[in-house]
Formats: structure tokens, C-alpha cells, sequence
């Protein structure tokens, strides 16, 4: 059990101007922003990003939407990080998140579900070092 994890506001939550919103949550849980960075993915870097995902059937619509706007990508640190931020964003469909939750306030589907959080203390190194060089760390 770690105390770092990684998250990503997806474009959906950016353009509808949750950005701020979103961000003030995840501060009011508690969680301390360890860096931050506003960019952009490209069709490549998003398919680096989720190559685990590539022989999925979603796989080139997820590459296109996580291309098509800003994203946030942030270390955030809290005692048992990964499950506390898990349950703060609430389940990736919308419709099923409890109330309160990053989703259930900000998503609108499975797909555009304003957030990523980071599902194990292992893919949060991973997921983190993708945007965060090991000199940036904390």
C-alpha cells in the first residue's frame, strides 16, 4: 500500500469546464497535489499510454478521444492513495457512481467519465513516470 497515485482529467472534464471543480475535490479529500501538468496527448503518446489496452476493441476510440482535448495528469499523495482516490472518483459508469463522487458530479458516460485514477500502487509508478520524470519526483 502506497501513498502516491496517478490521475488524469480526460479532455470531457476539461472542456466542460470542470477542471477547477474536479481539482477542488480531490484537495478537499485530503489529497495533496505532489506535481501537475496541463498538456495535450498526441494520437501517439495516448496510444503509448494505453497500450495495455491494445488489442481491445475500444482500443483506437479511446486513442482519438484522449487526443482530442487538454488533459491534467497529477501525482496526488494520501495514506492509502490508490483505494481512497478509487472510491473519491467513484465507478467509470457514471450512472452506477455513488453520490458524491468525481463521476456521478462530472461524467456524462462510460467513455467521457471526466477522470482516470490509477487501479493498483504498481500502474501508479507506472502511470506516473509516463508524465513525470524520475527527477521530478517527490
Amino acid at each position: 500500500m502506497s501513498n502516491i497515485t496517478f490521475t488524469m482529467l480526460k479532455p470531457d472534464g476539461i472542456s466542460n469546464g470542470y477542471t477547477g471543480a474536479i481539482l477542488d475535490k480531490i484537495v478537499q479529500a485530503g489529497f495533496k497535489i505532489k506535481a501537475m501538468k496541463y498538456t495535450r496527448l498526441t494520437p501517439e503518446t495516448a496510444g503509448q499510454f494505453y497500450a495495455i489496452h491494445s488489442a481491445r476493441p475500444f482500443y483506437k476510440d479511446l486513442v482519438s478521444y484522449m487526443s482530442s482535448g487538454p488533459i491534467v495528469a497529477a501525482i496526488l499523495e494520501k495514506d492509502n492513495a490508490v483505494e481512497s482516490f478509487r472510491k473519491l472518483i467513484g465507478a467509470t459508469d457514471p450512472s452506477k457512481a455513488e453520490k458524491g463522487t468525481i463521476r456521478q458530479l462530472y461524467a456524462k458516460s462510460i467513455e467521457a467519465n471526466a477522470v482516470h485514477g490509477s487501479d493498483s500502487d504498481e500502474n501508479a509508478a507506472i502511470e506516473g513516470s509516463f508524465f513525470f520524470s524520475m527527477l521530478e519526483r517527490f
